[in-house]
């Protein structure tokens, strides 16, 4: 049996070590990122710094159990006389305590507003994920239709930043009233690439939060708000949100930084928002079981 040259079996060893190498770093790159993406995508913090109450707002605490058990707490701020109920998701930073400033905008368009800490994030118990974030929503929305009897074309459902993918998780999943996107991304892969140029191909993604894929199933009304000035998530990412939602719809521009852009916007942001809640309409009233019996 006759051998390879010398040269070239050199040459094959030292490619085959090569490739070797190559995959033992693309193994130990994945696992490293694998360990390490909870703690790049969610900052939760403990410690509640305000309540509604030192926003001069009356508010309920609310106590709610996620369908695998996890107990999750919030806050009902109710508007007297209110036609609509926002449901609020705030961004991957922070808690409720630290949104203040959106939920004094939304009682002054006369809306009631359910806000929930997400899983290990404020009082809430357990800790984030995905899937356990996309509980959490559903959680929040039975309580609103089912605990306060809410009904569910007065919803409104309200994402910021990483809260518009778990909102556009949700409005996929069941009906609502309406839907609000503010600096949101398309999908996490789409993030991956513009964080991660050329390596988004070969990492592996432990975190999917498609919103654009999602987006695309959901029948209500959408408005969707992205700041050109985003430091954070791409201006891009917002308007192929946008794209992939159903008619009718509508893109707003604000003004200003990911995390503020909303009150660097005042007064066209609240303005915005009136003229999208607006338009929707008054929600009619469920029918009574009488009602329904007489319209068969």
């Amino acid at each position: 049996m006759l051998g390879l040259p010398g040269s070239v079996s050199g040459l094959v060893a030292g490619l085959l070590s090569g490739l070797g190498s190559i995959a033992l770093v693309f193994v130990l790159l994945n696992a490293a990122m694998w360990m390490l993406q909870p703690g790049m995508v969610f900052y939760p913090t403990r410690v509640l710094e305000a309540t509604p109450a030192d926003w001069g707002l009356p508010f309920e605490d609310v106590e709610l159990t996620a369908e695998d058990g996890t107990r999750l707490l919030g806050w009902y701020i109710p508007y007297p006389d209110a036609t609509r109920t926002l449901l609020f998701f705030h961004g991957n930073a922070g808690n409720i305590s630290h949104r203040g400033d959106s939920i004094a905008i939304f009682n002054r368009l006369g809306l009631s507003v359910l806000i929930v800490d997400y899983r290990g994030y404020g009082r809430s118990a357990g800790r984030a994920s995905e899937a356990g974030l996309y509980l959490d929503a559903v959680a929040a929305r039975d309580y609103l239709v089912e605990a306060r009897g809410v009904d569910p074309a007065s919803i409104l459902i309200f994402g910021r930043s990483l809260g518009a993918s778990v909102a556009a998780d949700l409005a996929a999943r069941a009906p609502s009233g309406g839907v609000i996107l503010e600096s949101g991304f398309s999908s996490a892969r789409d993030m991956a690439r513009h964080l991660y140029p050329g390596l988004h191909h070969v990492l592996y993604l432990r975190f999917d939060f498609d919103a654009a894929e999602r987006l695309s199933r959901v029948r209500a009304p959408v408005l969707v708000l992205h700041s050109r000035d985003d430091e954070i998530v791409p201006y891009a990412l917002g308007r192929k949100l946008f794209e992939a939602a159903r008619e009718p719809k509508r893109f707003v521009d604000l003004r200003g930084d990911h995390n503020s852009g909303f009150l660097a916007s005042q007064p066209d942001y609240e303005r915005t928002l009136a003229a999208f809640i607006g338009a929707l309409g008054t929600p009619q009233p469920p029918e009574t079981s009488d009602e329904s019996a007489r319209n068969r």
